[in-house]
């Protein structure tokens, strides 16, 4: 007779399998629910759509440039690693933690970037922003078109009161990105972070639905 140890630790591996084909189960058919009716924007010469499966080869490309990574909180070493990205794209999406769009350009739908919200917290109607984009499309204004419209979406889709960022102090493009688009610098996080051997401070950043800098998004 096999002892109860063997019998538990069976039936675990059974409820581990069960349960990891019915989680790749639901976030199917919750992505085949959400590709038919996944909010797009169009601004001046690029689309915000959802990301693909296809995409995944840019993706790659933006989260292991250096110039990219340089200020941002992860990269990828291969395109096998960067399907966990992948995943989380749809996962946060499904589990209502939060949407992100692939900045597409309107010419041929190549994806150039993306941005998006996370850590949506529902009860406390907040969330975080994030975004990147290829280096080569820098300095075209294309953040400053984007992210006004997925604030909106926030705001009146999403019902947030608080966005929130966090921007290394060393990277004073992104921070003067937000201070244009109305976000107040609310402190620095001085060396929250250690990456590559060496502490970062970060300036947190944030906008609230009743500021009069949003009034003109909605």
């Amino acid at each position: 007779m096999e002892s109860i140890y063997v019998a538990i630790e069976r039936s675990l591996v059974k409820f581990g399998q069960l349960y990891r084909h019915r989680t790749a189960d639901f976030l199917r058919n919750c992505m085949s629910k959400i590709a038919a009716s996944f909010p797009e924007f169009s601004v001046p010469h690029y689309t915000l759509r959802q990301i693909q499966a296809d995409d995944i080869g840019v993706v790659y490309q933006g989260l292991s440039d250096p110039e990219v990574i340089k200020y941002y909180a992860l990269s990828y070493d291969s395109l096998e690693a960067t399907e966990v990205q992948m995943q989380w794209f749809e996962q946060i999406v499904a589990e209502d933690q939060g949407i992100w769009w692939g900045i597409a350009r309107a010419d041929n739908n190549e994806l150039v970037g993306a941005c998006g919200f996370y850590d949506w917290d529902h009860t406390h109607r907040s969330t975080e922003l994030g975004y990147w984009l290829l280096p080569a499309y820098w300095g075209n204004g294309i953040m400053k078109a984007s992210l006004p419209v997925i604030m909106r979406y926030a705001l009146d889709v999403m019902k947030v009161h608080r966005i929130h960022a966090d921007v290394e102090t060393e990277n004073p493009a992104s921070w003067q990105l937000l201070e244009k688009l109305g976000f107040t610098r609310e402190g620095m996080l001085r060396d929250v972070e250690c990456k590559d051997g060496r502490f970062l401070s970060l300036y947190k950043y944030s906008v609230l639905s009743t500021d009069a800098a949003v009034q003109g998004l909605r």
